[in-house]
């Protein structure tokens, strides 16, 4: 189930930042930098962003009944018709899933009338980039943040069905 992480839950915004931490942890080494600002968050930077985020939660059964996990996130702010894409994450546990795709695809559903989507990865982020190109994401850009770290950004036109490319 994919709703609205509410940033006014305590509770909520600690689920976050421990999928986020786990998340970055993994993104970190995949692209040899461990200065990916998610990482710097705390409680109070994600309660106070003016990021909308989504959750992505798994129902487990335990002994006592059913409880909701955190497996991923997509976090996105928008000014007027363009929609970015600030964080996407999946808990490592809960990798090769489909979560993230599920994420994208909730967004894209929830934005019709928006006329362009944007998001940035590292250029080495090779499940990053799988996953936007599949969605019909294309580079439109990139800057250089630190020695040997790229940021790639990619853009997607509202004109692009939502069906996956294959």
């Amino acid at each position: 189930m994919i709703r609205q992480i509410p940033k006014e839950d305590v509770q909520a915004v600690l689920e976050l930042l421990a999928l986020q931490t786990a998340s970055y942890i993994v993104e970190a080494r995949l692209i040899g930098y461990q200065e990916i600002p998610p990482l710097k968050d705390s409680p109070l930077t994600l309660r106070c962003s003016k990021e909308t985020f989504n959750g992505y939660y798994l129902t487990e059964t335990e002994a006592q009944g059913h409880s909701e996990v955190l497996a991923g996130a997509i976090a996105w702010e928008r000014s007027g018709s363009i929609v970015t894409i600030t964080r996407m994450m999946v808990h490592p546990g809960h990798f090769r899933k489909g979560i993230a795709s599920q994420l994208m695809r909730h967004l894209l559903e929830r934005h019709p009338d928006a006329s362009k989507f944007v998001v940035s990865t590292s250029e080495t982020n090779e499940p990053a980039i799988l996953l936007y190109s599949k969605f019909g994401f294309r580079p439109s850009g990139a800057r250089t943040i630190a020695p040997s770290v790229t940021l790639v950004t990619f853009a997607r036109m509202n004109d692009i069905s939502l069906t996956e490319e294959k």
